[in-house]
């Protein structure tokens, strides 16, 4: 198990490979504030899926979409250590339980929260909600910039990636999808 001191000391090493005096007053706290930072950046790791779903409410016979849209994240790219930030929609149809909104939130959250790719929480995010609420469907759909291809290699600043994962009702009828993407253009 690597210890915190191996963590800030490996901060230390890379950084020496960028400045010559890692010792200056400007970074002699800088392998501290990282791992304190990471604590907090990584928290999804210490999270579990059936913990931030696990309450649920009666849905008292509600049929339609339950749809929380603009959910704002921030997540690390797993292949270059890069930000990447973005919105996410999620939505389902319940059949006799409802969760509460902001569980919605959290388990972006929890998944964006760890070295990720956007496709993986995606297919995450709608794994999640089809286990632990067995809606009628489910949908996740991610808008978001890549640091990885705005700061290097491409250098395209305005580019957007899409991702999204269909489920039930959304992926079977396209009156489904339809209704869903006219309620998170509204």
């Amino acid at each position: 198990m690597t210890t915190r001191e191996d963590a800030e000391n490996a901060v230390k090493t890379l950084l020496s490979y960028i400045e010559d005096d890692v010792e200056r007053e400007g970074l002699l706290d800088t392998p501290t504030r990282v791992i304190n930072s990471w604590d907090e950046i990584f928290a999804g790791y210490h999270q579990s899926p059936a913990e931030v779903l696990d309450s649920t409410f009666n849905g008292e016979g509600y049929d339609g979409i339950v749809l929380l849209r603009d959910i704002e994240f921030h997540s690390t790219c797993e292949h270059h250590l890069q930000p990447f930030t973005g919105s996410a929609h999620v939505a389902y149809i319940p059949t006799e339980r409802i969760v509460g909104i902001s569980k919605l939130a959290r388990i972006v959250d929890l998944h964006a929260r760890r070295l990720q790719n956007q496709e993986r929480i995606t297919k995450d995010v709608a794994d999640d909600l089809e286990e632990h609420l067995s809606p009628l469907g489910c949908a996740v759909i991610i808008e978001a910039s890549h640091g990885c291809m705005q700061c290097r290699g491409v250098r395209k600043q305005n580019a957007t990636m899409t991702t999204s994962a269909m489920r039930g009702v959304f992926f079977d009828k396209a009156e489904a999808r339809t209704e869903l993407m006219q309620l998170i253009r509204n």
